[in-house]
């Protein structure tokens, strides 16, 4: 997806988020955020945004003050942040230099992506709070996918113990025609990721819908609901695909 895509799609998102925002219960549980709340959860996302705001104007890092409190409105609070990081990052430029936290090109269309992402995975627990069905797009949860595995899993120490690869995975997504393949760690320990053929041989295989692997690598869901399908070595994929992943 390219930079204009991804904003296109953010607003598309933060819309969604802020509907949410608007009519659901606001005490409700969000089941895979421990005892978050929706508000939690729009309180949070409204935070990222304005960090993400922040940066994409700079290009430089920033502090996470994720403790700022809406007013008493708080589907209100929550659209201004979205807007806020929109309109910021339609008047960037994507290609000008900018800090991330992963191994993609430090520019600023890294956060154009991040925000896709932060958004979409929050908006389907939103819904999940809320009791309302959501499915992601194939192609934003295949780009979705592509960041963690590219962008994420190699500094994957910054956060976790990496993930174990004993033999050459490939992770192919059914729907979109996207594959990856992963290969057991260097001498950083890490194991290793680029982009593949989805006809590559490789010691196991995982193949299904681009959503399920996306929410499996974000822990959204387990590997009997995403839908993957393993062949090959099986221990061997469901070790790596135990994660962690992300942040």
């Amino acid at each position: 997806m390219t930079p204009d895509e991804h904003l296109e799609r953010l607003r598309e998102l933060t819309t969604g988020f802020a509907q949410v925002a608007r009519t659901g219960d606001h005490a409700a549980p969000v089941p895979c955020c421990g005892d978050w709340l929706l508000r939690d959860l729009v309180v949070h996302l409204g935070n990222v945004h304005r960090w993400a705001t922040e940066i994409a104007r700079t290009g430089e890092p920033a502090p996470q003050d994720f403790a700022v409190e809406p007013g008493a409105d708080l589907a209100a609070w929550y659209a201004e942040c979205a807007d806020g990081l929109v309109e910021t990052m339609r008047a960037a430029s994507p290609e000008d230099g900018a800090w991330n936290f992963t191994a993609a090109p430090k520019t600023k269309a890294f956060w154009f992506r991040r925000q896709v992402h932060e958004t979409a995975v929050h908006l389907l627990d939103a819904h999940r709070a809320a009791g309302t069905g959501y499915t992601l797009d194939p192609f934003v949860a295949a780009d979705g996918a592509d960041e963690v595995l590219i962008g994420m899993l190699p500094k994957v120490k910054r956060w976790h113990t990496p993930p174990v690869v004993t033999v050459p995975l490939l992770l192919k997504t059914s729907d979109t025609g996207h594959a990856w393949l992963i290969t057991p760690p260097g001498e950083n320990g890490v194991p290793g990721s680029r982009q593949a053929d989805p006809a590559e041989a490789a010691g196991a295989v995982v193949e299904g819908p681009a959503e399920g692997l996306d929410l499996l690598l974000w822990q959204r869901v387990g590997l009997d609901e995403s839908g993957l399908k393993i062949t090959g070595d099986v221990a061997a994929a469901e070790t790596f695909l135990a994660g962690p992943f992300t942040p």
